[in-house]
């Protein structure tokens, strides 16, 4: 029973993961679904994958529900937690949209969708199932299950997919560092969209901006800032790594992580960053690292 449940452990983590933007809620989710599991009468189970899918699902739109009351009191912009994905937690990631589909920004825009919205866009969008099921799933007709997906689509619509560069991606993060670093000015902002943003995630545990940071210029002395002040201060060391699909610098002082930022690339531009630095929402990360061999840090 076990091993059956095993098999099916990584497939419904990275469901619970995309509904709820949250690795070690996803964690629980996925746990309280194995108690279940084990407490069921197995003869009434014919197929394992469709009542686990069902019961995860609908544990974290109970989550869901919770989570969005939680935030009304939450210090500051609010970001998905990150997870490393050059390792196959989230599943493969040898696409353009199977990245997106993982991405912050995509994430991000989820939050506008009710909790049946997003599960019915994540079960279709990223898992592929037909209509018929998710209704099953959700507890809706097949017909209204269709209306809530295409509602959903629209609500979140995004610009088509970007081809992705990986082979790119560590050398413009060194430039991206280096310039900041340095608080090269033209050098950064050479490397930024003209309508670049910034958007931290403390919970009002740090001195991260409150707001997002929009603009080209403005997007550079933040930054500069912060690596000239915070990041210098505490003695912090940077490393590469894939996060949510994307490039991304991990802040690490010691052995501890202490921060994460994830960039949104655009050819040679960076179009946005994504700065988590709420220890909770670190843990998971920080987990990962422990378990894997840490890139040189710069």
């Amino acid at each position: 029973m076990a091993d059956e449940f095993a098999e099916q452990r990584p497939r419904l983590f990275g469901l619970a993961y995309r509904l709820l933007g949250a690795a070690t809620e996803a964690e629980d989710a996925v746990q309280d679904a194995y108690l279940r599991w084990r407490g069921a009468d197995r003869s009434t189970i014919d197929n394992p994958g469709a009542w686990l899918t069902t019961v995860v699902t609908n544990l974290c739109l109970t989550r869901l529900t919770s989570a969005r009351a939680r935030r009304e009191t939450y210090v500051g912009p609010w970001l998905p937690e990150p997870v490393l994905t050059d390792g196959a937690v989230l599943g493969p990631m040898d696409t353009a949209e199977r990245r997106e589909q993982v991405s912050m920004g995509l994430l991000l825009l989820m939050e506008k969708l009710t909790p049946v919205e997003r599960a019915v866009f994540v079960l279709r969008e990223a898992f592929g199932y037909p209509h018929r099921e998710i209704a099953g799933i959700v507890s809706l007709s097949e017909e209204n299950c269709r209306q809530v997906h295409s509602r959903a689509r629209r609500r979140i619509a995004r610009p088509g997919v970007r081809p992705v560069d990986r082979a790119g991606w560590r050398a413009l993060v060194d430039r991206f560092l280096r310039a900041a670093a340095d608080g090269d000015l033209p050098a950064l902002e050479r490397l930024l969209a003209e309508e670049a943003t910034s958007v931290a995630d403390s919970d009002g545990r740090l001195n991260t901006a409150r707001r997002p940071v929009s603009g080209r210029a403005k997007v550079a002395r933040y930054l500069s800032g912060v690596s000239g002040t915070w990041l210098a201060r505490l003695g912090v060391t940077t490393t590469f790594a894939e996060v949510n699909g994307a490039p991304a610098v991990l802040a690490l002082a010691g052995d501890a992580l202490v921060g994460a930022m994830v960039l949104d690339v655009a050819g040679d531009r960076v179009t946005a960053l994504h700065i988590v630095a709420n220890p909770d929402k670190l843990a998971y990360l920080g987990g990962q690292l422990s378990r894997s061999v840490a890139l040189p840090s710069r």
